[in-house]
């Protein structure tokens, strides 16, 4: 029997301390901290090209499945399928073999991947970040739907969160997670009276001990505010929310927007070399107080979370 969205959705939910994806972030997101999210009941989620090659990209995905126990939540990943990503194929195919329960689609449609995943009954999500793509998504036949909102870190929405999930629900009945701003148990207990399933937590892990953030990333994350963060299209043509003393130390021109150009991923491996100090935070900064170990942020956000649901 095929199961629905919903029903994979409930099935998966049993297993989660609070409803939350530990975000796919850029250089961020690895196998550790997906494990650690996992372990203490928070859905983790990677981006493929966070794995330099994909030989081994093949150990992480081999790993997680082999490690993770029944009782963990389960892992995600992040397909970037713009038609220029010079990999692509390759994902796919690890897809294919490795059958991750959710695979989230960014910086193109979910089409490469839909059939793929629906044949071993696995969900694809759609990051999208305007009401024109979240319509387009929802024709494609996905699953479900993260909504990048205002305040996201790294590229961004420019719609408010509190609009774009009512706004979805008109026309979705589909999995809807909330992305930007989200950094405490309130917030997420929040976007779940306005009718999102799952929340996005992002710029808290950066700070966790287990991700792949630098030393002196974590500490300038640490450190900052809200007016330590420049939203800006000078560096890819995309809006995106940056740590601006990062962008500073890179000596790099935000003032200004770029030239229009079309995006390219190919050469994928000397991009990721180029964006290695250029680093990202989202509105919800100030909420990230300390460097510590992702289960005693999720034991944070439990509680916060449980203690808002009874107010």
């Amino acid at each position: 029997m095929v199961r629905t969205a919903s029903e994979t959705l409930a099935g998966i939910a049993s297993k989660l301390t609070i409803p939350a994806i530990s975000a796919p972030m850029f250089l961020v997101s690895g196998p550790d901290l997906v494990k650690e999210t996992c372990n203490n009941g928070v859905i983790g989620a990677f981006p493929f090209p966070n794995a330099r090659t994909i030989a081994t990209l093949d150990e992480w995905l081999d790993n997680l499945g082999r490690t993770l126990g029944e009782e963990a939540a389960p892992y995600a990943v992040n397909l970037t399928t713009h038609r220029s990503y010079d990999r692509l194929a390759d994902e796919i195919d690890l897809i294919r073999n490795h059958k991750p329960k959710i695979v989230i689609t960014a910086l193109g449609g979910p089409d490469p991947v839909l059939d793929v995943v629906h044949e071993y009954g696995g969900l694809v999500i759609a990051d999208v970040n305007s009401l024109d793509h979240a319509r387009k998504a929802a024709e494609k036949g996905v699953d479900g739907m993260a909504l990048v909102s205002a305040g996201a870190g790294g590229h961004t929405g420019a719609m408010a969160g509190f609009a774009f999930v009512p706004a979805v629900r008109e026309f979705f009945d589909g999995i809807v997670i909330l992305a930007g701003s989200i950094g405490t148990g309130r917030a997420i207990r929040a976007a779940e009276v306005l009718g999102a399933d799952l929340c996005y937590i992002g710029t808290s892990f950066i700070a966790a001990e287990e991700s792949l953030a630098t030393p002196e990333y974590r500490e300038m994350l640490v450190a900052a505010t809200y007016n330590d963060l420049v939203l800006s299209n000078s560096l890819t043509g995309a809006y995106a929310n940056y740590l601006k003393q990062s962008l500073d130390k890179m000596g790099v021109n935000y003032g200004g927007p770029a030239k229009a150009a079309s995006m390219d991923l190919s050469n994928s491996d000397s991009k990721i070399k180029a964006w290695r100090d250029v680093w990202s935070a989202g509105h919800g900064v100030g909420s990230v107080r300390q460097i510590e170990p992702a289960a005693k942020i999720i034991a944070r956000l439990k509680s916060e979370y449980e203690a808002a649901r009874f107010v």
